[in-house]
């Protein structure tokens, strides 16, 4: 595992720029409308493409392209607007995790997960009698790590091509001049009003007199000034100075821990991909501390040795064993994955052909496997989160999958600043056994420990045929992630569907713990029947991730397929 550290803050200190310079492509009558614009589920574009969680956002990702820049530049740009125009997973006060091939088949993993506080300790969310207290590390002040995602986007410029500026302008001129909110956003912001008014010490743009409706516009005037210092002071605009200051002098105001020093001490990690085959087909994805590339890696190769497409999909067959490669794949991660700095986690064996068929050797067709007895292998050695996809006419290909944990992470708005903060600490291991606000549980390799980065599901994934790019995919939605990517690859490689399919038809999930099998609402009900009869525990739950994916089809074009599950939406170009 490589281990380069990337310097931030010394790239702060020379980057004063004059922002002034920059011509806006948002407002009225330019490239980008704020106040009306169109959600696009699907378009085939020659040339470039993103599908990401908002309009507006994949919109200001193809207009960089267009302007010259490259998938990584669309990728920086395209976060930096969902940090103003989808508030409740788009951040720059979370994290996340950039996979990258560039069209010269070099591959690049950005690491910018958040970590904990220096202040932070195993035991900190446990009461005297050794309860633990989940409400602290779910919401507010405490439940947050040291963001992330600013340190990223600078990580991510040496490979982009325009200037920061540039990449940075349209987000500043949504937060600024506002943006007009979907039916979709003012009833989640409303929702949450009290949450907001809770944790957060100091007024938030988030918050209006009366209820939001859609067609609202949502002006963010902090934010807006945050990014400003970010677009004259580089890094150094997040990590040091004004904004730095205001986000301990919240810390402070609501009893959280993270102080000046946590932040300028925080550094993005260079992270080896992890690299796999699937029938023929080269699978790259994240290696630790996210859990995702290792997961999709297993499940896959634990079903590779069975004829799943001649089972059908959604047959009770062919669920059936994709869920016990969940389960077992499952029972792995809570004993074996953490952050590789502070725990040496068994990748090498744990993605072995050898290791995957130990796995499924007690697999039992028809008959329900069991959690109690599928333990971790044998081995000697949120809800609100957001992904986005980029493949621009080079061959460039990049996966982001970005968070703040739970939907709008721990409810704290930085006072005078503008932006969330998350609530990833809980995405440690609070007590060994303690199941998490997803309901997956831990042990000792994901305890906290200052400065150590929490175990992540998130899975962005990039496919290879015939060493050509092929497919870029990903989505959010907490311990659901691995299971939507693997569900997606089988999809498109098992099943021949289009991406349209691959990723809109309904999703269903295992994780080890609990011990049931979570379906959507439109899942096949022969196929649920035939599971209870076996003795699955199935139960009906709500939507499952928001998947985006983009295909490349034998003639060149690029498929591009947002999720039906919310305001997902895609652009691109076709000259």
């Amino acid at each position: 595992m490589r281990k380069t550290i990337i310097c931030m803050l010394a790239l702060g200190s020379q980057f004063s720029l004059d922002a002034q310079s920059v011509r806006s492509i948002v407002g009225p009558g330019k490239a980008i409308n704020p106040y009306q614009y169109h959600i696009v589920k699907k378009s085939d574009f020659s040339k470039a493409a993103v599908s990401s969680a908002h309009p507006l956002a994949s919109l200001v990702g193809a207009a960089m392209m267009k302007k010259g820049g490259n998938a990584f530049d669309a990728a920086i740009a395209t976060q930096l607007a969902l940090a103003v125009v989808y508030p409740g997973a788009g951040n720059i006060g979370g994290g996340g995790f950039l996979l990258g091939r560039k069209s010269n088949g070099e591959l690049i993993g950005i690491d910018y997960r958040e970590a904990a506080p220096e202040k932070a300790h195993r035991d900190m969310y446990l009461d005297k009698n050794g309860n633990v207290q989940l409400n602290l590390s779910q919401s507010g002040h405490l439940a947050s790590g040291i963001p992330g995602t600013v340190a990223g986007l600078f990580a991510t410029m040496p490979y982009a091509k325009l200037p920061f500026r540039e990449l940075i302008q349209p987000a500043i001129d949504l937060a600024e001049k506002g943006f007009t909110i979907t039916e979709r956003e003012a009833s989640s912001l409303n929702s949450t009003r009290e949450s907001f008014l809770k944790f957060s010490t100091r007024p938030t743009a988030l918050v209006k007199e009366g209820k939001w409706k859609a067609g609202d516009t949502l002006v963010q005037k902090e934010l807006a000034a945050t990014l400003r210092r970010v677009q004259k002071e580089g890094v150094a605009g997040f990590y040091a100075g004004e904004t730095a200051k205001l986000i301990v002098e919240e810390m402070q105001r609501g009893n959280g821990i993270i102080t000046l020093d946590d932040l300028k001490n925080y550094t993005a990690k260079l992270r080896n991909p992890l690299e796999f085959t699937y029938r023929g087909h080269q699978i790259i994805s994240f290696a630790p501390p996210s859990s995702g590339g290792i997961l999709i890696a297993q499940m896959l190769k634990m079903i590779e040795k069975f004829p799943v497409g001649s089972y059908g999909f959604q047959t009770a067959k062919s669920v059936q064993l994709m869920v016990e490669a969940e389960r077992r794949a499952y029972a792995d991660r809570a004993e074996f994955m953490g952050d590789p700095d502070f725990y040496n986690v068994p990748v090498k064996t744990l993605t072995s052909e050898e290791y995957a068929q130990q796995r499924m050797s007690d697999y039992t067709p028809d008959k329900a496997g069991s959690s109690a007895t599928v333990k971790a292998g044998q081995i000697k050695e949120s809800e609100q989160t957001t992904h986005l996809s980029v493949m621009d006419a080079a061959g460039n290909m990049v996966a982001v999958t970005t968070t703040l944990n739970g939907g709008y992470g721990s409810r704290t708005v930085v006072g005078g600043a503008g932006f969330l903060l998350n609530n990833e600490m809980d995405d440690f291991s609070v007590k060994p056994g303690v199941p998490n606000m997803y309901g997956a549980v831990g042990g000792e390799a994901n305890a906290i420990v200052p400065g150590k980065r929490m175990l992540s599901s998130m899975t962005p994934t990039l496919l290879l045929k015939n060493n050509k790019p092929f497919v870029v995919v990903g989505t959010p939605g907490g311990t659901t992630i691995p299971t939507s990517v693997y569900q997606a690859i089988v999809n498109l490689i098992d099943f021949n569907m289009n991406a349209d399919d691959a990723i809109n038809k309904p999703k269903f999930h295992h994780q080890w713990l609990p011990d049931e099998v979570m379906i959507e609402k439109d899942f096949n009900a022969e196929t649920k029947k035939q599971l209870q009869s076996m003795g699955y525990k199935v139960t009906e739950r709500g939507a499952i991730g928001r998947t985006e994916a983009i295909r490349v089809l034998s003639n060149g074009k690029k498929e591009t397929v947002a999720d039906k599950r919310g305001d997902d939406s895609v652009a691109g170009f076709t000259p």
